[in-house]
């Protein structure tokens, strides 16, 4: 079996800092803006267009999964033509319709699913009216089958609590994979001490593309700036 391409998706504060991230990881990252993060959309495509600029592949996030902010990620997504975007559920089919009328048909658009509890059930409810049905479950297959149905590329899965939900993880995986949907992006605790064994589920399920969301933990309190040795780390962890 070939060896999946491993790309990090990580936060930063300034453009500056996507360029030291974009040079440490080799090219092999997205750099996240959350649209929650500003008061406009104006705004929002403002910083990324400045990211752009400076060579940085932009993801457009939601903002801790913030299901009121599909909406604002589809405006600033149509506009700006980012390299990658995260949207919840409900919203997936829209935002890669939306990207295809502007002509960016290359925009990575993915899908954010939750986990259960329980392994070969998730929770797809996800988007700002249904989140109220957050407790109902589906199955991984048909959860995986509704987004293939669509085209939509890949599977974020939030929150999976660093190695706290690896057996859910292996199941969404490969149900993913047996739909033709071979890009994966597991997301929430992850670490430099987690990453290996989470991506390591994710190439074992047959994923092809495996993108971890590396937030918090590597970004410095004091300043607000992703440390650029702990992009270093991660990569060395999964190279």
């Amino acid at each position: 079996m070939a060896q999946p391409t491993i790309k990090l998706n990580v936060l930063a504060k300034t453009a500056e800092n996507a360029k030291q991230i974009v040079e440490a990881a080799e090219g092999r990252v997205y750099v996240g803006l959350m649209v929650k993060n500003f008061p406009s959309v104006d705004e929002a495509v403002k910083t990324v267009e400045e990211f752009q600029a400076a060579g940085v592949p932009v993801s457009v996030g939601l903002g801790a999964g913030d299901p009121a902010m599909w909406s604002k990620v589809v405006d600033v997504s149509v506009r700006t033509k980012p390299a990658h975007v995260n949207q919840v559920f409900p919203a997936a089919g829209y935002t890669l319709g939306a990207m295809r009328a502007v002509g960016s048909e290359d925009t990575l658009v993915n899908a954010l699913i939750t986990p259960s509890g329980t392994a070969g059930q998730v929770r797809i409810a996800t988007g700002p009216t249904s989140v109220s049905f957050e407790n109902d479950t589906i199955s991984c297959e048909a959860a995986a089958a509704m987004l293939a149905e669509i085209g939509v590329h890949s599977v974020k899965f939030y929150p999976i609590g660093g190695t706290n939900h690896l057996d859910e993880l292996a199941a969404m995986v490969k149900a993913s994979v047996a739909q033709g949907i071979k890009i994966f992006e597991p997301t929430g605790g992850i670490d430099i001490d987690t990453i290996g064994k989470v991506v390591e589920v994710c190439a074992e399920n047959g994923a092809e593309i495996i993108i971890p969301h590396v937030y918090t933990s590597i970004i410095d309190s004091a300043t607000g700036l992703t440390r650029i040795e702990d992009v270093k780390e991660l990569m060395r962890a999964i190279s």
